[in-house]
């Protein structure tokens, strides 16, 4: 017979992990938070736009030239600092500005007034001197990387560098309503357009073109081999083609020197210390959990009960999602015709909000007899549950805007955080009635898997609307990736929520907030 191997006891455990997670945040900022680079953050006035800039190089007073980079829609300044640094390295001075709605600046947003904003930035710049034309390169990523584009061919500048620039021409599969810009100019001389090879062939063959015909002995295309659009801007390939591209008309040593990524690797530390300390965080916020759980020592005839339930809520399974669909459907056309949540002023965040309000309303009214259950519920578990869903993603928030990119929720932003969670509260409402009660069984991943299905039909929909029916939402459908690992935190803490209280109106109130929080620090402030 054989001996179990000993187990640490759970306050053991729980130490162990505490310390953990304390050295990994400990670790992590000191390796993102590293002084490798100079980096001064000023706001620049120009043409009525106030934008907060990064000023970044290699601490050097003389500049051997200077670099203007845009970053892409729904990202921020310092999203972009692997590829400002890479420049820095070159001995050139870079400038990376918010761009309005973006990051620290305020809005309002709108591709116009990004393009409009962009330009008169660099006009400041040089009409300032704080930068020579003639030694200036002009750079961005997908949206930026066509404002690029374009401020270049009314300022002459030494060179332009477009990383994934989003398609300004209906060609290749690419439908009109999904443009951010039409009419792209004659391509300026020294133009660099780089690809990912990961990225859909539509947006590569958009780019393509913009260097063919007459265009084609304006500069380079080029695609960088595995690589996304997104993972453009972390890609030592994007910077390296960046380098040499920049030092040719510059007269600049062309040499590759890839910035550190230790930046990066402390961000991902410290994110994965505060993800084991939020566990046990939301456990102990929602108290001692009251619902059964299957032990060793259960009966057999426990565990066939847990699992018929179980087996019961797959048997509803298909019905559930075809209704989940229908509403999907139906938000979707009234969305088309008539959009009246405008108010949230949040880029197709108010499209998004206003979708789960209509989905989640309509799905409510389908199982009117079980809202009753809604109300059954302790007012600690619900304190609880809200207290957790907004002291977690602020830590989260916070060690991002320290380390990885601008997330902290400004005052605009508070401002349409209670919008965006009130029009979100029917949806997560009615998911938590249709998932059914929660059990603390082996049976838990079943739940989650077929909520997360739910999530995929409901966004499957969404995605199709701006396909098919045109509706321009494009940044919803860019974010895809984005909401898809939201969606498998939020719904794992919903679950924990669910199980812990038994009250679908915590899980609900918890996933909502949550929602509220993402939306209001990714969608730019229109």
């Amino acid at each position: 017979m054989t001996q179990k191997a000993p187990t640490r006891p759970p306050k053991q455990r729980r130490w162990i992990r505490a310390v953990a997670a304390i050295v990994l945040c400990g670790i992590g900022f000191l390796l993102a938070r590293a002084p490798l680079f100079r980096e001064t953050t000023v706001i620049v006035d120009a043409g009525g736009c106030r934008l907060v800039t990064d000023v970044v190089d290699a601490g050097e007073d003389d500049a051997q030239g200077y670099v203007i980079l845009f970053h892409g829609l729904a990202a921020n300044k310092k999203i972009m600092s692997f590829i400002a640094q890479g420049f820095a390295l070159q001995g050139l001075r870079v400038f990376v500005p918010d761009l309005p709605g973006h990051g620290r600046t305020p809005g309002p947003f709108s591709f116009e007034r990004a393009e409009t904003c962009g330009d008169s930035f660099v006009k400041q710049m040089i009409g300032r001197g704080a930068v020579d034309p003639k030694r200036t390169i002009l750079a961005g990523h997908s949206m930026g990387g066509s404002i690029a584009i374009k401020v270049a061919a009314r300022v002459s500048v030494a060179g332009v560098i477009a990383i994934s620039p989003a398609p300004m021409v209906t060609t290749y599969g690419v439908e009109k309503s999904m443009l951010i810009f039409t009419n792209p100019p004659p391509i300026p001389a020294h133009t660099l357009v780089l690809s990912g090879s990961l990225e859909p062939r539509s947006i590569r063959e958009s780019a393509r073109y913009l260097l063919s015909g007459e265009n084609a002995a304006s500069g380079k295309y080029e695609v960088i081999s595995y690589a996304t659009h997104a993972g453009m801007l972390l890609n030592r390939n994007v910077v390296a083609e960046s380098q040499r591209w920049a030092a040719q008309p510059l007269g600049i040593d062309a040499s590759v020197k890839i910035p550190p990524r230790l930046p990066l690797i402390g961000g991902v530390a410290g994110l994965i210390g505060i993800f084991l300390l939020a566990g046990p965080f939301l456990r102990e916020a929602l108290g001692k959990s009251s619902l059964p759980s299957v032990a060793q020592g259960s009966s057999a005839g426990q565990a066939q009960a847990y699992d018929a339930m179980a087996v019961r809520r797959q048997d509803i399974s298909v019905r559930v999602i075809a209704e989940f669909v229908a509403f999907a459907f139906v938000a979707v056309l009234i969305l088309r015709v008539w959009n009246p949540f405008g108010f949230v002023h949040l880029f197709e965040g108010d499209y998004l909000a206003g979708f789960l309000l209509i989905a989640g309303v309509g799905l409510l009214a389908a199982h009117y007899k079980k809202i009753a259950t809604l109300w059954d519920f302790n007012g600690k578990h619900l304190i609880g549950a809200a207290f957790a869903a907004v002291v977690v993603p602020l830590l989260i928030y916070a060690w991002l805007d320290l380390t990885l990119t601008e997330a902290w929720i400004t005052p605009a932003r508070w401002l349409r955080f209670p919008a965006v969670l009130l029009l979100a509260l029917p949806f997560h409402a009615a998911e938590e009635l249709a998932l059914g009660p929660a059990m603390r069984t082996r049976q838990s991943k079943t739940r989650l898997a077929y909520a997360l299905v739910l999530r995929a039909v409901m966004w499957g929909v969404l995605l199709m609307g701006i396909a098919a029916l045109h509706n321009g939402e494009i940044l919803l459908a860019l974010l895809a990736p984005y909401v898809a690992l939201f969606c498998l935190f939020q719904r794992t803490g919903m679950d924990v929520v669910r199980s812990s209280t038994g009250s679908a109106l915590a899980a609900a109130i918890f996933g909502a907030i949550l929602l509220a929080g993402f939306s209001v620090v990714v969608f730019p402030i229109s």
